[in-house]
């Protein structure tokens, strides 16, 4: 798969990709591979969720394994976060423009996520208006949906105006 930027077809968008358009590291990087990018329109984009993730050694024994609701949703908007700043990369929180979700509607989780699954995160740019993003999209793991997400809105503010 690819992804079209500028017109061009480019290889899949690995870690390195990622890293330089999102300000997230480890362990809240949730976005492991983007294999198809139209900017201004929508990705695809991939996250292997482990056993070896830093929130399962302290699950007891005999708990549910089921990944954290809230890091699907994290993953899911970290995918809409790479869509909206490839153009744009500012992976340096203290200057330029920085990412900000403000709001989420319509998110419903129809399976859980277990350790050993893959997931497939569907992004779509519904409306973009000045600083302002609307996205939709699920995610999926071995063709299922797992996550329906029916808007996530995201607003892009001047760092220099969030700090004190």
């Amino acid at each position: 798969m690819t992804a079209v930027v500028n017109g061009a077809a480019v290889a899949d968008l690995g870690l390195a990709d990622i890293r330089r358009v999102l300000p997230h590291r480890y362990p809240m990087l949730l976005v492991d591979r983007v294999v198809d990018l139209v900017p201004g329109v929508g990705l695809t984009a991939y996250k292997a969720v482990t056993a070896n993730e830093p929130w399962y050694p302290a699950l007891p024994e005999g708990a549910d394994p089921a990944y954290p609701k809230v890091l699907l949703v994290e993953s899911w908007c970290q995918s809409a976060g790479v869509l909206v700043a490839w153009a744009e990369p500012n992976p340096d929180v203290l200057s330029g423009q920085v990412m900000l979700f403000g709001s989420m509607a319509d998110i419903e989780f129809l399976a859980p996520v277990l350790p050993g699954s893959v997931l497939e995160h569907r992004v779509r740019l519904v409306r973009a208006l000045s600083d302002t993003v609307i996205f939709e999209g699920e995610a999926l793991v071995d063709g299922e949906t797992v996550l329906r997400v029916g808007r996530v809105v995201m607003a892009m503010r001047p760092a220099g105006e969030l700090s004190p």
